[in-house]
């Protein structure tokens, strides 16, 4: 009987065990997806400034300004993470296309208001990239301790669930697939 007893606490413990290793990788991809979340907006206060900068310069880029607005307004209502990965890459899309803007307005690119509004979010976009990657560490992490024996017998019982990467879009792949051609 006592040999049963501690048997019983043994697999107590270790079902506790496994159960608290799951919370805190949970809580450490929970605290990865606010880091990113805190550049992101960040970011997104940045652009009205940016925009309204450029306004000045190229008034009749309205297209260009407008889906830029579009692109910060759907990335900040998305949802999910997929979705929210998605409107982030339609967001740095659009973003490129309005710092090229600037190579056709020697006023504006001299101007030091939008020289400086660009370094912050270039800064912004390396923060936030090295947010990103902690938070797919995280979420390797997480995803990799639930389907490992003896977890992957309990994590769905425990209510875990497998989380999303933040992943680039698959347009961004193919250019990083491609190496640059270099012509002189």
């Amino acid at each position: 009987m006592l040999i049963f007893l501690g048997i019983i606490v043994v697999i107590g413990f270790w079902l506790v065990a496994i159960y608290n290793r799951l919370v805190a990788l949970r809580q450490t991809g929970n605290q990865a997806w606010s880091d990113i979340d805190v550049q992101l907006k960040q970011r997104y206060d940045l652009i009205p400034n940016l925009v309204e900068t450029v306004k000045g310069y190229a008034k009749h880029e309205k297209e260009t300004l407008e889906a830029v607005i579009n692109a910060r307004n759907a990335a900040m209502s998305a949802g999910t993470v997929a979705d929210q990965a998605a409107a982030e890459n339609m967001l740095t899309g659009t973003l490129k296309s309005l710092f090229a803007l600037a190579e056709a307005y020697p006023d504006l690119k001299a101007n030091t208001n939008f020289l400086q509004l660009q370094a912050e979010i270039s800064d912004i976009e390396n923060k936030i990239a090295a947010a990103r990657r902690f938070y797919n560490n995280a979420v390797a992490e997480f995803n990799t301790a639930q389907e490992q024996f003896p977890a992957v017998l309990l994590a769905k019982q425990f209510g875990f669930s497998m989380r999303d990467f933040f992943e680039i879009a698959d347009s961004e792949r193919s250019a990083v697939n491609t190496a640059p051609s270099v012509k002189f």
